[in-house]
């Protein structure tokens, strides 16, 4: 703690500077990504619709959202690790009651939450998925081929938010405000990565689906 008298201060810094400047960070880089989309625009079809863009977006989105059966054959490791994985991620994040006070705090937003020990079960799956992912990653001579080190780095910045959450809640590390610090300046990490990473994908997924899907949909043609 050489730049903070104790781990008091360290966790006040992370709660107030850090987490101000993180979210900032955040929320102007994914605007700024996602401007970058919209502006480049489509050129205008002028070509006789014979089908409903709407229509066609929804439902590449929709149909898109679950796994064909050659793409389950090629991959079923990635395919169910990866659900399992997403499924407890956003079980911790959304329904674990001190982060439903936080995001109170800041969007005023409230929804019940789930039972600590559920929760708690629910991360250590998604601590053991992202271990798997990472050796299945490493070991499979095609991902391993195919990874690059920004690949590495999502996963870690994705990781530590997990580990440090888990640590901090079990009081594994004293003092208690140094691990929640730990865990509160890893999420910062995240968020500050976030718009100029892959992770971004979570917001320009769906958008690229409705794209695809809207052209096909136009044409009349099955996406």
């Amino acid at each position: 703690m050489e730049f903070f008298s104790n781990a008091n201060d360290f966790l006040m810094w992370t709660k107030g500077s850090a987490f101000t400047i993180a979210v900032s960070i955040f929320i102007v880089g994914v605007l700024v990504r996602l401007l970058e989309i919209l502006l480049l625009g489509r050129k205008t079809d002028y070509s006789e619709p014979r089908g409903t863009e709407w229509k066609g977006g929804l439902k590449n989105i929709i149909s898109r959202s679950v796994v064909d059966k050659g793409t389950f054959k090629r991959a079923p490791f990635v395919i169910v690790v990866g659900y399992i994985w997403h499924i407890a991620f956003l079980v911790v994040l959304l329904f674990f009651v001190p982060h439903i006070e936080l995001i109170k705090a800041i969007l005023g937003l409230q929804w019940p939450g789930l039972a600590t020990p559920l929760v708690d079960a629910f991360a250590v799956v998604a601590i053991v998925s992202m271990l798997a992912m990472l050796w299945h990653r490493m070991t499979h001579p095609v991902m391993k081929f195919l990874t690059t080190y920004e690949d590495y780095l999502v996963w870690l910045v994705t990781f530590l938010p997990l580990i440090t959450g888990y640590i901090a809640f079990h009081r594994m590390i004293a003092p208690y405000p140094l691990a929640l610090g730990l865990h509160i300046l890893s999420v910062e990490i995240l968020l500050i990565v976030f718009p100029f990473s892959k992770l971004m994908h979570a917001f320009t997924l769906f958008i690229a689906r409705w794209y695809t899907g809207a052209m096909m949909g136009r044409k009349g043609i099955e996406s």
